[in-house]
């Protein structure tokens, strides 16, 4: 297993950091930086526990294109590997193109992009291709918290109703 991360790469954060400066109304509900627990259990190895992977919440409603961005992003030197929408693409195996993904999240509702570590500092524009952010944009964006670790609901307690010790009181009417 990876160590987990305290927090995310500089080139992780700017990913999202940029993105809502350039499509201010996207939706954020898939964005993600550093992994729940569950998600570490189900993949112990993933990079988010390095904070060197981000995902994107696909919404082209507002700009946000993840089939459009996972081709562009095949041309940056930052990008390892990415996941959407069942394929997956890496530098690595760069000539065998896009392949299918057969993982338990098939990604349709997110981008997934993996940095390299030598590369975990540079926060160069990702979205190159794109008009740049009004600078207000920028620096809102900037305030923005990073997506919190989803944490797993907390068990529902169940009362117990076999005597007058447990049973709930009522209330006088």
């Amino acid at each position: 297993m990876k160590p987990v991360a305290k927090k995310a790469t500089p080139a992780a954060i700017a990913v999202l950091r940029q993105a809502t400066a350039l499509w201010p109304k996207r939706k954020k509900l898939s964005d993600g930086l550093l992994p729940s627990v569950a998600h570490q259990k189900v993949s112990p190895n993933s990079d988010h526990n390095t904070g060197l992977a981000v995902d994107l919440t696909h919404d082209p409603d507002n700009g946000v294109d993840c089939a459009v961005i996972f081709e562009k992003l095949k041309e940056d030197e930052r990008v390892s590997y990415l996941i959407f929408n069942k394929k997956i693409w890496s530098r690595k195996y760069a000539k065998s193109g896009n392949r299918p993904y057969g993982g338990s999240n098939p990604h349709s509702k997110h981008l997934h992009v993996s940095i390299y570590p030598d590369k975990s500092d540079d926060t160069s524009p990702w979205f190159w291709w794109v008009n740049q952010p009004k600078i207000v944009n920028t620096i809102v964006a900037k305030l923005q918290p990073a997506p919190k670790k989803k944490l797993p609901l907390p068990a529902k307690v169940a009362v117990c109703t076999c005597c007058e010790v447990h049973k709930p009181k009522r209330k006088a009417i």
